[in-house]
């Protein structure tokens, strides 16, 4: 039987590595050991960042919050511990929306709690 070399597959791998290094700066998008790492790193600082993301919208939900509410004679712990008490189901999200454009119905929400 014929010997069947693989050099087409290793090509196709190494090309499929090297399209999704491009634009990496020096040898990392160009030499494939470089570029094999630079991958893999770049997937885990990915993955990585994607939570970070959601914990730093968080903190900036919270900071816009507590600004809006600070006009009402209240801090933003205290808001939280009044929606808690009275079933009112709106995340932080939607408040710092509501604090940020509707400024209006913002001002009802925190109303109806006080």
């Amino acid at each position: 039987m014929t010997r069947i070399k693989g050099g087409l597959l290793h090509a196709k791998r190494r090309r499929g590595i090297l399209k999704h290094t491009k634009g990496f700066r020096w040898g990392r998008k160009s030499k494939i050991k470089l570029a094999k790492v630079a991958k893999m790193k770049a997937g885990a600082y990915a993955f990585m960042d994607r939570k970070v993301k959601k914990r730093v919208n968080r903190g900036i939900w919270n900071i816009r919050i507590n600004a809006a509410v600070r006009e009402f004679g209240l801090s933003y712990s205290k808001l939280i511990n009044a929606l808690k008490k009275n079933n009112v189901a709106l995340d932080r999200k939607i408040l710092a929306l509501l604090a940020e454009k509707h400024s209006a119905v913002f001002a009802k929400v925190v109303e109806a709690v006080k």
